[in-house]
Formats: structure tokens, C-alpha cells, sequence
């Protein structure tokens, strides 16, 4: 793409920020577009051994002084007899009525997953898939702009990503699958095998990030003959994203091109009968007609292009 070029228009819905790797406590940083329902942010980090406690705040605004509202603290204690989270809220200087959760699900020395889920009402946490509380609003989610992070905790990853919009494939809690964090990273192009092929219900997740001056990202499903009933291409040139059928037909699919350089994605194909569901950045894009005995008989996850895989689950 050269300089001249103008990106196309997004819709802000569309828009997913970049994932943060390995960030450096005390961290704050902007949500962009702000909280909605239906948003979601992810938390992979590691509890020290000498940890007291940390903080996870969803704040309106960033000033120092005075100091910002905050619309849900989360905080975890790890330096009582009996470990616990602490959840409030701050307005106008003054903490609000503190809720106690106990059992901690976190341990000193360990790895975790945190899922915050905000929907209209309230917020759910999970910790390592297991749900952990809910914590009701007590002030307007659309003036949290701001993610505040303090205290003992070594963070490795933070992700901002919009739930899942397939109602068939939904749990109380999405699958939140790791980023990638270690070396070796997952090489392009990446094959991943599928054994069983692919049942109704199943869900592939791939996250990634554009790399500079791009020429396509491709994602194909192939069975025991490496023939690809099913592949999705964005094409850089013309700026299009399309399924290709076996005999090399082009069906365009209707929607934002996203595939910019330095642009953070996620692709979801849901298995259903008949066909695949296909959804981008958390938007439902429509199906591709594919029949049940294709979908059985497909053995591999083929992805290739001009990105860098952060996640690939099948």
C-alpha cells in the first residue's frame, strides 16, 4: 500500500485493538471506541511468589489529579489467612460499598486466565474458564475508556476482543484460548491437523496481526487428498474478502475490508450443519454451503499469508 493511498472507512464495531505483550506494571492504557456490551478483555498474567495483592481498574479517564472515576475495581488479596477479590467502585473520590468474593482461584507462583465479559447490566469474571463473579454497574459502562493495571503481577498478555456472535457454539463463558507467547511462535504458513474433521458445534479461532505491505491471507480447510472444499482469502490488491471453491470461483462477502497492515483480527468459522458460519472481529459475516460428509472427511487447517499468528485453535 503506498502513502497516498486512504484507508477505507471501518466501522468502529469492526475495529479490534492490538493485543499487549508483556507490558510493564503499572500499566494504563486507552480502550479504544470505550466499553460496550459485548466487549471483552483478556488477561494472561502470573501471580509472583511474593505477591500482597493487585488491581485490575476499568476507569473514565486517566488523570492523575483529580483522580478518575472507576467503574469496576477488581482486587485480588493474596496476603490474608483467607485469599479473596475485592470488587468497587469509585466516584467522585470515594469508594463505594466494597463486595467480597471469596476462594480465590489464584494461586502465588502460577499462571492465570482472567475473561472480563461486559454485557448491559453487569460484568462477568472467569478465572481459567471457570466463572467467578458478576459485579452489576454502578456507574454507565459507556464512560470506561481507560484500563488500569497495578500491583504484583507480571503480566503476559492483554487482549480486547468482542464475544462471540454465534448463539449455537455459546457457553456462559467463550473459550479464551491463550495468545501465543513463547518461542517458536506459530510459523507461516501453519498447518494444524483436524482428526475427527470438523462437527456441528465446533468453533476455529484464529487471531493475527497484518504484517507491512501485505499480498493476501489465506485460510483453507483440506481433507485426506489435500483438496480445499472450503478456503477464505483477503486479497490485498483489491482489497476483497471472498470464498474460493474448489474450481478456483470467487464468492465475494459482503463487508469492511479489514486486513490493513499493523491491523489486529480474528476470524471464527462455526460448524453447523450444512455449512460454515464465518464471523470477523466478533461480526457475524453470513455462511458458505458445505455438506455434513465434506465437513467429516477434512484432516487439515492450512493458513498462509502476510501475518503474524498470535492464536490457531481448531
Amino acid at each position: 500500500m503506498s502513502p497516498e493511498e486512504k484507508l477505507d472507512p471501518i466501522p468502529d464495531s469492526f475495529i479490534l485493538q492490538p493485543p499487549v505483550f508483556h507490558p510493564v506494571v503499572p500499566y494504563v492504557t486507552t480502550i479504544f471506541g470505550g466499553l460496550h456490551a459485548g466487549k471483552m478483555v483478556m488477561l494472561q498474567a502470573v501471580v509472583p511468589l511474593d505477591a500482597h495483592r493487585f488491581q485490575v481498574d476499568f476507569q473514565c479517564g486517566c488523570s492523575l489529579c483529580p483522580r478518575p472515576d472507576i467503574a469496576f475495581h477488581f482486587n485480588p488479596r493474596f496476603h490474608t489467612t483467607k485469599p479473596h477479590v475485592i470488587c468497587n467502585t469509585l466516584h467522585g473520590g470515594r469508594w463505594q460499598r466494597e463486595a467480597r468474593w471469596p476462594h480465590l482461584a489464584l494461586q502465588k507462583g502460577s499462571s492465570f486466565l482472567i475473561l472480563f465479559l461486559f454485557g448491559n447490566e453487569e460484568v462477568k469474571v472467569s478465572v481459567n474458564g471457570q466463572h467467578f463473579l458478576h459485579f452489576r454497574y454502578r456507574l454507565p459502562l459507556s464512560h470506561v475508556d481507560t484500563l488500569g493495571i497495578f500491583g504484583d503481577i507480571l503480566v503476559e498478555a492483554v487482549g480486547f476482543l468482542n464475544i462471540s456472535p454465534f448463539v449455537e457454539g455459546s457457553r456462559e463463558y467463550p473459550a479464551g484460548h491463550p495468545f501465543l507467547l513463547m518461542s517458536p511462535r506459530l510459523e507461516v504458513p501453519c498447518s494444524q491437523a483436524l482428526p475427527q474433521g470438523l462437527w456441528p458445534g465446533q468453533v476455529i479461532i484464529v487471531r493475527a496481526l497484518v504484517l507491512q505491505e501485505p499480498k493476501h491471507f489465506t485460510l483453507s480447510l483440506r481433507d485426506q487428498a489435500s483438496r480445499a472444499p472450503v478456503t477464505l482469502r483477503a486479497s490485498f490488491t483489491d482489497r476483497t474478502l471472498a470464498w474460493i471453491s474448489p474450481w478456483g470461483q470467487k464468492k465475494l462477502i459482503s463487508a469492511p475490508f479489514l486486513f490493513y497492515p499493523q491491523r489486529f483480527f480474528e476470524v471464527l468459522l462455526l460448524c453447523q450443519e450444512g455449512g460454515l458460519k464465518l464471523a470477523l472481529n466478533g461480526q457475524g459475516l453470513g455462511a458458505t454451503s458445505v455438506n455434513q460428509q465434506a465437513l467429516e472427511q477434512l484432516r487439515e487447517l492450512r493458513i498462509s499469508g502476510s501475518v503474524q499468528l498470535y492464536c490457531v485453535h481448531s
